[in-house]
């Protein structure tokens, strides 16, 4: 395997870590992925310490993964605390089951509702193509659209529903309670 190969696993490999992450947050997984975050962290450390590195580029590179899994971690570290301290639902609670159904839509008014979130960013990450981004972007974006589109119609709630249309899963928001208009595409 080349160097560009090798750094192109890496990033792929923290994308799952990330992922396996947030599945263990959500009762997926009975525990954290750690043996994967060791492996990571070992593989970038070979990176680092052989001279394997041939260009600017390839270090730059491994410095931006090395940026974004200790992002990660610390992340993930702190919300493992957190759970720890009870701030967050505990493992004994069982696994995470949806009180929201994102075909039908979830409707949110004037904040969002983390548990209409979690079952909206559980249902991307169910469909053939994955997201690319994490619980918590989701989370700011959809936050963002809310604003924007109660903003923009003047409406009291917004529906956010998932759609699949070609095979491809999709976020549509429809403004409700006194606003008119179709379905619009937010992503």
């Amino acid at each position: 395997m080349n160097v560009e190969q090798r750094i192109d696993r890496l990033e792929r490999r923290i994308h799952q870590f990330c992922v396996e992450f947030e599945r263990y947050f959500y009762g997926d997984r009975p525990v954290p992925p750690e043996p994967l975050r060791l492996e990571i962290q070992g593989d970038l450390r070979q990176l680092r310490a052989g001279s394997l590195l041939r260009s600017p580029v390839d270090g730059f590179r491994v410095a931006q993964l090395e940026a974004r899994l200790n992002s990660y971690n610390e992340l993930f570290n702190r919300r493992v605390r957190e759970r720890e301290e009870g701030g967050r639902r505990s493992a004994a609670a069982g696994p995470w089951t949806p009180i929201h159904d994102p075909a039908r839509g979830v409707v949110m008014g004037e904040r969002l509702d983390e548990d209409a979130v979690v079952a909206l960013y559980r249902g991307l990450a169910a469909s053939a193509s994955p997201p690319a981004f994490d619980l918590d972007s989701f989370r700011s974006y959809l936050g963002r659209q809310l604003v924007a589109l109660r903003t923009k119609t003047g409406c009291g709630q917004v529906q956010f529903r998932l759609v699949t249309e070609a095979g491809t899963t999709k976020l549509k928001a429809k403004p409700l309670a006194g606003a008119a208009g179709d379905d619009r595409e937010e992503t």
